[in-house]
């Protein structure tokens, strides 16, 4: 029969088995379940760190596309009309135009401007705007102007409204967008769209120019050649009617056929010659007039 000390023994040792059997699962059982808690806050960590990078890509393209404030939108709605006003007015011109020079600038306002609206397109896209598709009621007022008219009077009229006028007022805007606009891109839009505004303003200025001397060039031309005309008539009037007194005798600056019939017919009296007096046949042969003191010479005898 064991002793009561062998007992307390042999229970320390099963004690002492079961203690390391206990921690042998341990060791054996928990890197698996450390290994799945680490997965798993990996796995969190990543569905965290997906949700947020979406977000904030979503946040990123919202406010790349964030509309413009009601001041903006409406100055880039305003720009658009500008442009559509100076493309249909340029088309117009290609067709009704008489002058070569007006017709070569009204093809560089469609070029220009078709480049210019379609570079705002892409802008206003971006910012959420939907922009018009036609000139506003002023502008089309001023096509239907234009449309009653032709020629020299037509050329005329369009370098004035949609050359000088209509780019002044596009220039303003343009200012206006350029200093006071909240959006950068509609700033940087408007401050490279003005130098070509510019160009178009000087491009008009030289061209409404060059047709006006044109103008007065063929008018001058037109008045010389009747002003000379007019002088000839007149000078060839006078000396027509240049006359010669001599004595009694009368003569009047005519044919030469009518000076001799003059001094034949003077008698000795003279009195011939005033009867001889006719009206000049000839502007140029009134000069030969001063042969009527050839009636001097009648009375004499």
């Amino acid at each position: 029969m064991p002793t009561p000390h062998f007992r307390s023994q042999l229970a320390a040792a099963l004690l002492g088995l079961l203690g390391t059997a206990f921690l042998v699962n341990s060791l054996s059982v928990h890197p698996q379940d450390k290994g799945d808690k680490a997965s798993a806050t990996q796995s969190k960590e990543s569905s965290s760190g997906s949700s947020s990078g979406a977000s904030t890509t979503q946040g990123g393209a919202a406010g790349g596309a964030a509309k413009l404030s009601q001041t903006d939108e409406r100055m880039i709605k305003q720009i658009a009309e500008a442009n559509l006003a100076e493309i249909s007015a340029g088309k117009m011109a290609q067709d009704k135009a008489q002058s070569d020079e007006v017709k070569s600038f009204a093809k560089k306002m469609v070029d220009d401007h078709t480049k210019a609206l379609d570079d705002l397109k892409q802008l206003a896209q971006s910012k959420g705007v939907t922009l018009p598709t036609e000139p506003d009621k002023q502008h089309m007022a001023m096509e239907k102007k234009l449309q009653a008219l032709s020629g020299e009077k037509f050329d005329k009229q369009y370098l004035q409204q949609a050359g000088e006028r209509a780019h002044k007022e596009t220039h303003r805007l343009l200012q206006r967008a350029s200093s006071r606009a909240e959006d950068t891109d509609l700033k940087n839009y408007a401050s490279k769209v003005i130098a070509t505004v510019e160009g178009h303003q000087q491009m008009a200025k030289d061209t409404t120019r060059n047709l006006k001397s044109s103008a007065e060039g063929k008018s001058g031309g037109g008045t010389g050649a009747a002003g000379t005309s007019q002088g000839g008539s007149e000078s060839s009037g006078k000396s027509g009617h240049g006359k010669t007194r001599s004595g009694k005798g009368h003569s009047s600056g005519s044919s030469s056929s009518g000076e001799s019939s003059s001094g034949a017919s003077s008698g000795g009296t003279g009195a011939g010659g005033a009867a001889s007096e006719s009206p000049s046949s000839s502007g140029t042969s009134g000069t030969s007039g001063t042969s009527g003191t050839s009636g001097t010479s009648g009375s004499s005898k």
